[in-house]
């Protein structure tokens, strides 16, 4: 009986050698590892984001935002050994949350001492912003400019003291800004600028503490 001939690959025209079948099978294998490992690691990355989307369902989050509350008062008395106008710090109720405090220079050369406090209610909802920007050696020209050049309509006396007042409450909450109603005055050589963005009595109380703590 004749030996049984090996078949002829049609990508080479002839039988394969035995080095060749070797070869083959050794690629057939290396492939189908390939493709395990592949399928391995597509499992392994499904189980991960199914425990990361498990966590996110099951963990209580606290969607409300973060409320910044810097302590003014102690960062006034670290500011305050270079100068010798006492930096405003003044006391303000529950609900007023400071969310910046610094000292700044302007493009002209002033130095201004500045607190903004956002106010909230009580269900720690934002509803107005109010800040006091204190020129150290400011003049008339600094104080126009943190009204945003807008004209002065009057005049208020708080605690004995006269400040300018700038109420432009009349325009669109958009192009009010932040200074749709300010204050301004001058106490023992600091110009003081109290400006804010909703209710004119947010300002006033900010302008009452600071004359009354200078008075």
């Amino acid at each position: 009986m004749s030996r049984r001939e090996a078949p002829i690959r049609a990508d080479l025209g002839r039988p394969e050698t035995p080095e060749e079948t070797a070869e083959r099978m050794r690629e057939t294998s290396r492939k189908h590892r390939h493709r395990q490992t592949v399928q391995n690691l597509i499992a392994a990355l499904g189980v991960c984001l199914l425990a990361v989307l498990v966590i996110v369902l099951i963990v209580p989050r606290d969607d409300r935002p973060v409320i910044r509350d810097i302590d003014y008062a102690e960062v006034a008395a670290q500011a305050q050994h270079g100068y010798d106008e006492p930096l405003a710090a003044p006391a303000m109720p529950e609900g007023w949350k400071a969310n910046g405090a610094d000292i700044r220079t302007s493009a002209d050369g002033v130095t201004e001492w500045y607190v903004g406090f956002v106010i909230y209610d009580a269900d720690e909802r934002p509803e107005g912003f109010v800040a006091v920007s204190q020129g150290l050696d400011a003049n008339d020209t600094w104080v126009l400019q943190k009204v945003d050049h807008r004209p002065r309509t009057g005049s208020i006396e708080l605690a004995g003291v006269q400040w300018d007042e700038y109420d432009h409450t009349d325009l669109a909450p958009d192009e009010a800004g932040n200074t749709r109603y300010s204050l301004a005055t001058v106490i023992d050589g600091s110009h003081y600028v109290v400006y804010g963005s909703n209710e004119p009595e947010q300002v006033r109380a900010l302008a009452l503490e600071i004359a009354e703590s200078r008075g």
